[in-house]
This record gives structure tokens, sequence and C-alpha cells, in this order.
């Protein structure tokens, strides 16, 4: 009786040592996902970028409700795409991409411009500080407070930079 006591115990032991392990693991698998979405949408973005005149598409920043009929990420670009999944975050656990088509932010202040003369709030020699497509929300709360952000030279990070042309 006493060892199936010790065995329960050492067992319960290792369950709450090995839960957050890989409660944490699953958030940083999600948050990796997400990341590979943001690197499919940028290439998305050159595809349509490539076939427009070098101009990005115009589209809202976000939309409340998928049927509303106005130009958005999951919409423009959906003819780029093989799969809607690539619009929406794993770790969008409200299912905000249900509601609105996608789990992601369109940097509206981008709409239109011409890629050799890219402007934002200044910056226009260093794309690697203008954010493109970023999370609506904190989805990746287990992981760290920052979004995921595609910057417009193609690179996701989770940290919000912003680099100042000289």
């Amino acid at each position: 009786m006493v060892e199936a006591i010790v065995t329960i115990a050492v067992v319960g032991l290792l369950f709450s040592i090995g839960l957050p392990a890989y409660n944490r693991m699953k958030s940083l698998a999600r948050s990796s996902h997400c990341v590979s979405n943001l690197r499919q949408i940028g290439m998305v973005v050159n595809q349509y970028i490539a076939e427009h005149g070098m101009k990005l598409p115009e589209m809202v920043a976000a939309r409340e409700d998928k049927n509303q009929d106005v130009p958005a990420l999951d919409t423009v670009l959906r003819p780029y795409v093989n799969d809607e999944a690539f619009f929406w975050c794993p770790a969008d656990h409200e299912h905000i991409h249900e509601k609105t088509g996608t789990s992601y932010f369109w940097n509206s202040a981008l709409n239109g411009q011409d890629l050799a003369a890219i402007d934002f709030l200044g910056m226009s020699k260093n794309t690697a500080g203008i954010p493109l497509v970023a999370d609506k929300e904190n989805f990746h709360k287990n992981v760290g407070d920052e979004v995921n952000i595609l910057y417009v030279d193609g690179h996701v990070s989770r940290e919000l930079t912003f680099i100042i042309d000289p």
C-alpha cells in the first residue's frame, strides 16, 4: 500500500513538473507556425507586387466581420494561396479569424505604395524597420508579451522595431 502511494506521489510530481514544460513547448510550436504563416504571407505579397507594377495592395487594416465587402488580407491575397489556413494563427484561441477572416492586421499606411519608394513615418531607406503584417492580438502570451510582425523586407520578428533613416 505504501509503495502504491509513493508511486502515485512520484507520478503526480513528474506530471506537475512536466505539464508546464509541455504547455510551453506547445505554445512555442504554435508561435513558430504563426511565424511560418507570416513568411508565407510575405511571399504572397511579393507575388501580388510582381503582378501589379511593384505596388503594394490597397486593403483595410482589419474588418469587424468577414461578411463586410471590403478589400482585406484574406480576400485580396486569397487567389495567391492554396490554403486559407495561412490567414489564421494557430494560437488564436478566441477564434478572431472565424469572425473577421484572418488573425492578422495589414499596415494600411502602406496601401498602394511603390515598393521602390516606400515611406512609413519618414522611414524609407531601410525596409527592415517597416511593419507590413502583424498578429491582431497577443496570441502568444505563454511565449512572451510580444506579437509576431512581418516586415517589408520579409523577416519576421517578435519585437516591434523602427529603424529611422539618417
